[in-house]
């Protein structure tokens, strides 16, 4: 088969930690054949979606890989896309979620760019209200800190559009930067912000759950540091051993048959405590670490699934 990788430039990837990397290793030794490009390199001729796009060969040594010469292609002409892209999940972002749609007619995506598209990844766990902890999604000075004061003191505010923790700050009633985070936040008052109510089980671990066709494959617990509220791994969080709880089990039941009429297959589950915070479907990672700390192979799994689906699209 033929699978096309559509993601950050290759020379911005950690070869030690990246997912992406991963999926496309597990395809080479399974003799599928591997292509590569980025988002600037999609286009629309006379209604068909192409790209321009290049050969990935994997080599033993260094470098790890080798990229051919661009070759503009119809999407078409690949049997799998894997949509890899990091946010920020701006509205060239969406552009290329419609280009892309274009070519799920014929072609197997994964996550469908439909799905990316509507799902939020921290507005879309608004759809399950038995799986959140309380939240308020504003640009208001006032009603942010009203909810504050609301759910006892503490919360949590982050950006919409952001991932990887960035823009995630801890608030707490009487800090004397309130008015100031929110008004930054908030590009004083211009944009919408998610705030929820702090959850201290964040002392014990961010857990990420990653789902397979709504199903529970693997979780990796991610501690902040002493100083930090921040569980990710790439701002000085640890990754720890951990198991999926009977109640981690009943959220996946919860959000998987949504999932999967969404095409949202590869999902990235954050939950803290008893609680979804985020559902993350743009580009889910720790497969690196949820392997190293049980053993698995996830990405073996992975691929399985996208063959059989391959298969049945043509069938």
């Amino acid at each position: 088969m033929k699978y096309l990788f559509v993601m950050d430039p290759v020379g911005s990837i950690n070869h030690e930690t990246d997912s992406t990397l991963l999926m496309m290793r597990e395809s080479d030794r399974r003799g599928h054949e591997l292509f590569y490009c980025t988002v600037e390199d999609l286009f629309v001729d006379r209604t068909f979606p192409h790209a321009s796009i290049r050969r990935v060969t994997f080599n033993e040594g260094d470098p790890v890989f080798c990229l051919g010469e661009r070759e503009a292609q119809p999407l078409s002409s690949v049997d799998a896309l894997f949509m890899r892209k990091d946010p920020p999940f701006d509205m060239n972002y969406v552009f290329a979620t419609y280009l892309l749609e274009l070519a799920s007619r014929d072609t197997f995506i994964i996550n469908h760019p439909c799905g990316i598209r509507s799902a939020n990844e921290k507005l879309y766990a608004l759809n399950f209200p038995d799986a959140i902890p309380e939240s308020l999604i504003s640009k208001d000075l006032g009603q942010l800190k009203q909810f504050l004061l609301d759910v006892g003191g503490e919360m949590i505010i982050k950006p919409l559009a952001k991932c990887g923790g960035e823009g995630v700050f801890y608030i707490k009633e009487g800090d004397k930067n309130l008015h100031a985070l929110i008004e930054t936040s908030t590009s004083f008052g211009m944009e919408f912000i998610m705030a929820q109510r702090y959850l201290p089980e964040i002392k014990d671990g961010d857990k990420r759950i990653i789902l397979i066709n709504g199903e529970p494959v693997g979780a990796v617990s991610r501690v902040p540091q002493d100083n930090e509220h921040r569980g990710n791994i790439h701002v000085g969080g640890s990754s720890w051993k951990c198991d999926i709880t009977e109640r981690d089990l009943e959220l996946c039941r919860i959000i998987a048959p949504r999932l999967r009429d969404d095409g949202l297959y590869f999902v990235g589950l954050d939950v803290i405590g008893d609680w979804i915070t985020e559902i993350n479907v743009t580009s889910p990672t720790c497969i690196v670490e949820i392997n190293r700390l049980n053993g698995v192979q996830l990405e073996n799994l992975l691929i399985n699934f996208v063959e059989e689906q391959v298969g049945l699209k043509n069938n």
